[in-house]
């Protein structure tokens, strides 16, 4: 059965897919303007825009032609411009908002790193280091402006999976669940306020855990929860029936993965499980750009990448973890294992 939409010749193909990196650009602009934001209120000209964000009110009219065309924002007659349902999604305020994720692609450590994929892809390794003169994680450590806008941006996207995850796998009976380099606490304190039976550790670097009271605060699970700091690579806190990790795994190539997961396993207490939430890679009966893409950004900044259901069992079985089952959840999925 035919498209009832023509398809472009395979050279117009090409153009629209190279450019899309211009789309990608007029939505970091967007966000890092704070285009969505000044016009929380309703529509406005873009004169009033301009003024509201400090830009020059001719060269934003162009910025906000292209947003049009690509759906953040409709143009109405006067150059005035509203928001779209998607455009909300850069609001601040919004509690779908990425528009820290969109501000981070936008920035040079984030985007020029990309210039180095072919070079990743004869070497194996990560094109951060070589792009930037440092690796991914002491230049985030050095650059605290690129750093916090970072922390924002995993932070928005970590919200998105929270409800999908809590909404699809059951916690209920876990007794305590660590969560290793958990951040802020998000997902954790989520888990506890759906399971009120579940108590809770919360496990990163010191300076990471000290700003995660407020979360737990917010949703009254306080009182049931633990901060811990310390290094993954040296030891997790024992004890805990279910060891929990968040989108962790895919930041590290094999060798450190089994670092972590091995670590996970000795503090395992009896009956315990793991549970990895990642963006798993379908194999090739199913296409998912998605995660494909994901894969391959994990590879330029840090040597990490998207696993299979297959790549998952050979990792944990190396570990001494044996993989139970995978429950769907929305675009991510929880990967269970225990004790081979």
């Amino acid at each position: 059965m035919q498209s009832s939409h023509p398809q472009p010749p395979p050279s117009v193909r090409v153009l629209q897919l190279v450019t899309s990196s211009w789309m990608a650009a007029a939505v970091s602009a967007a966000a890092e303007l704070g285009v969505a934001d000044a016009l929380a209120d309703g529509a406005r000209p873009v004169d009033e825009i301009a003024e509201a964000v400090g830009a020059h009110a001719p060269t934003l009219h162009r910025l906000l032609r292209a947003c049009a065309d690509i759906g953040l924002v409709e143009e109405l007659d006067g150059a005035v411009y509203v928001l779209t349902d998607v455009g909300e999604a850069l609001r601040s305020d919004s509690p779908t908002s990425m528009r820290n994720f969109a501000r981070w692609t936008g920035l040079a450590a984030d985007r020029n790193t990309w210039v180095g994929l072919a070079d990743s892809v004869r070497t194996g390794e990560p094109a951060f280091e070589k792009v930037h003169g440092q690796n991914v994680w002491d230049f985030m450590r050095d650059r605290t402006d690129v750093s916090g806008i970072f922390d924002d941006a995993m932070t928005e996207a970590s919200r998105q999976l929270i409800a999908p995850v809590v909404d699809a796998f059951d916690f209920s009976g876990a007794g305590t669940v660590v969560d290793v380099a958990g951040g802020h606490g998000a997902l954790l304190a989520a888990v506890l306020a759906a399971n009120p039976d579940v108590r809770g550790v919360l496990y990163d670097q010191p300076d990471v855990v000290v700003g995660a009271k407020e979360t737990f605060r917010g949703l009254g699970v306080d009182d049931r929860v633990e901060t811990v700091g310390g290094d993954f690579f040296d030891s997790v806190p024992p004890g805990g029936d279910a060891y929990l990790l968040s989108n962790v795994i895919h930041d590290w190539d094999d060798a450190n993965s089994l670092k972590i997961l091995a670590n996970c396993r000795a503090a395992l207490g009896e009956g315990g499980r793991v549970l990895l939430v990642e963006a798993v890679m379908p194999e090739r009966t199913e296409p998912s750009p998605t995660v494909s893409l994901m894969d391959l950004n994990m590879l330029v900044l840090c040597g990490g990448r998207q696993r299979t259901e297959a790549e998952f069992a050979e990792l944990f079985a190396e570990a001494g973890l044996r993989l139970t089952r995978i429950v769907r959840a929305g675009l991510h999925s929880v990967v269970e294992a225990v004790r081979a």
